[in-house]
């Protein structure tokens, strides 16, 4: 099982390959709108504005576990994002990222690139890149903000 063979929810709860990713870089990050690292969404749109043209793609996945900081639906948060941070990349259904119901997506994350300590994601913001193959070539704690990883993206690219 590789990137591409996952399905995740959409934001309309719809099913969605990853598959359409094939041959782009991609950043996950499990997101909060109601965290002390939500100002990332502005670093993250920055990031997507500048490389998106180039075939990168961010894949935004809200998650309520951390302290519930992701409240509402599905819809009432990409509002948020849209109107305060005016994102455009890709936001998917919330996802639980940790625990017996974690997304399947994020249990193989983990296992390609363990953190610090284990495997768990930590806290909201955490971000796996992944190359134009499908790799996991890095996992970035939340403290990492997306202007810190540019060069990262861009030696992808």
């Amino acid at each position: 099982m590789g990137f591409y063979d996952f399905i995740v929810k959409g934001r309309a709860g719809d099913d969605l390959s990853l598959e359409q990713y094939k041959g782009k870089v991609a950043l996950v990050v499990n997101t909060a709108t109601h965290c002390g690292f939500t100002p990332q969404y502005e670093g993250l749109q920055k990031l997507y504005a500048s490389y998106k043209e180039k075939g990168f793609e961010i894949l935004d996945f809200p998650c309520n576990q951390f302290g519930k900081q992701a409240p509402g639906t599905n819809d009432e948060i990409h509002s948020f994002c849209t109107m305060k941070y005016a994102t455009t990349f890709t936001q998917f259904g919330k996802i639980e990222v940790n625990g017996k119901s974690e997304s399947p997506l994020y249990t193989w994350l983990k296992s390609q690139k363990k953190g610090m300590f284990n495997a768990k994601i930590k806290w909201n913001f955490t971000k796996f890149l992944i190359d134009r193959n499908g790799n996991v070539v890095a996992r970035y704690g939340p403290n990492i903000k997306p202007e810190i990883i540019e060069g990262d993206v861009k030696s992808l690219l």
